[in-house]
């Protein structure tokens, strides 16, 4: 894909929503933290609907582990993966407190350190909390840069590298949320809805669904 087509994307996604931002609903950055650890093989829908009253009680890592875990599990056993997830949030509140004087460190290393926090929750905080210029590639990202050719590749990595490189500099910050939003609800897995693709002219994909299929 051209650079000049790759700019123009951005242009379209930026004019369409200028302050894109998560969909995971936070107030502090620890609670972002949960909630991302939280969000893996989740919706964010079921995440927000876990943690609006967790986070009332606890929104702090000592209140957290004042919770421990099987007070924690009481409120996100909705959730997938909960238990494992609840162990790794204990866990990790203990580090913050005795490691960082209870906040959420901005180094990868030191993300990637904390139990439950792979490299795409450490771009996530690193992203919306710290302004910092990266990509996490979740499934979405993954499918839809692959899909219109944005960033060919067969791994996570392999395509977050891919758009680090072709991405323009002044899109990279917002690039992250305006991919997730579009591989959500426009180039869903599944019948992407191309007719109402506000890059369909743009995009590489060869099967673009038309739009009798989508009525």
């Amino acid at each position: 894909m051209h650079n000049k087509t790759i700019r123009e994307i951005f242009q379209r996604f930026r004019a369409a929503n200028p302050k894109p931002t998560t969909e995971l609903v936070y107030h502090n950055h620890f609670e972002l933290l949960v909630a991302v650890i939280l969000s893996a093989q989740a919706t964010d829908k079921s995440v927000n609907k876990a943690t609006t009253a967790l986070f009332r009680t606890a929104n702090t890592p000592e209140k957290m582990l004042q919770l421990d875990e099987r007070g924690l599990k009481t409120y996100i056993k909705t959730i997938g993966l909960y238990t494992s997830k609840a162990k790794n949030i204990i866990a990790t509140c203990k580090i913050l407190i005795e490691n960082y004087g209870s906040k959420v460190p901005r180094r990868r290393e030191d993300l990637e350190s904390l139990p439950g926090v792979g490299r795409k929750t450490a771009n996530v905080v690193l992203n919306t909390c710290f302004g910092e210029p990266v990509i996490a590639v979740d499934t979405h990202i993954f499918r839809v840069a692959n899909r219109i050719g944005l960033a060919k590749g067969k791994t996570p990595l392999e395509v977050e590298k891919q758009l680090l490189k072709n991405i323009p500099d002044e899109f990279k910050h917002d690039a992250h949320h305006w991919l997730i939003l579009h591989g959500r609800y426009v180039c869903i897995a599944r019948k992407p809805k191309c007719p109402e693709c506000l890059i369909r002219d743009l995009c590489e994909y060869k099967d673009k669904t038309p739009p009798e299929q989508l009525t």
